[in-house]
């Protein structure tokens, strides 16, 4: 009989190491295993948009089901892409140990990061040492039109200009506040646009089109 109430999983996640070293928030494969069954069928697609240490998409694939990840911290290129490279060379940990999965390895999956616009200026911003730096950023922010449109810039400029903004700290806070969050990547909808497709190289447009193309196109 079927409850709310599964015990019988190890809630302490002692099985799940995947290969890698995660120590917060790692869901147990036998969970997850369980609510992908419970939800989807063979062939069916998962979508986690916190992907984490890829625990759900390591089940996803030993599942036989398709997935998408999403994820925004750097450790997808530490943890989950070699999490998932794991899996597919075969890796026996979490439910890969049950008779009924028997994961002997294979599959495989596309990597992909987005193209940054504004994030670029973030990355910029952090970085930077000297006010002249960040006014250079600042600039070019304008420039673009890469500010949120509810900004009074005549009101920031006065700002720094009279030093109300006196610390390197409070004008980075400052900048980062008034960045366009909106536009903090490209869209896919613009990637035949002028000015962003001089941006792209043609390897990266064909697998764009290749990757987003309609079925039976």
């Amino acid at each position: 009989m079927l409850g709310d109430l599964w015990t019988d999983i190890d809630y302490q996640n002692t099985q799940n190491q995947g290969g890698v070293s995660f120590t917060n928030a790692k869901k147990p494969e036998q969970l997850l295993k369980r609510i992908i069954n419970l939800c989807t069928n063979e062939e069916d697609i998962v979508l986690d948009c916190f992907m984490g240490s890829a625990t759900t998409q390591a089940v996803a694939l030993k599942l036989n089901r398709q997935f998408i990840g999403v994820e925004q911290m750097d450790y997808i290129n530490t943890i989950s892409v070699p999490r998932l490279q794991k899996v597919i060379e075969g890796e026996q940990g979490g439910i890969s140990k049950n008779k009924d999965v028997k994961w002997q390895g294979g599959g495989s999956f596309i990597y992909a990061e987005l193209m940054e616009k504004s994030q670029g200026y973030l990355k910029d911003i952090k970085e930077a040492t000297d006010v002249d730096e960040l006014m250079t950023v600042y600039n070019r922010m304008k420039a673009n039109s890469d500010i949120n449109f509810r900004v009074d810039l005549d009101k920031f400029e006065k700002e720094f200009q009279s030093g109300e903004l006196t610390t390197l700290d409070d004008l980075k806070k400052e900048l980062i506040l008034i960045i366009d969050k909106n536009q903090l990547y490209y869209n896919y909808s613009n990637i035949d646009d002028e000015t962003v497709r001089s941006l792209i190289s043609d390897s990266d447009y064909k697998f764009n089109k290749s990757f987003y193309a309609t079925r039976g196109e």
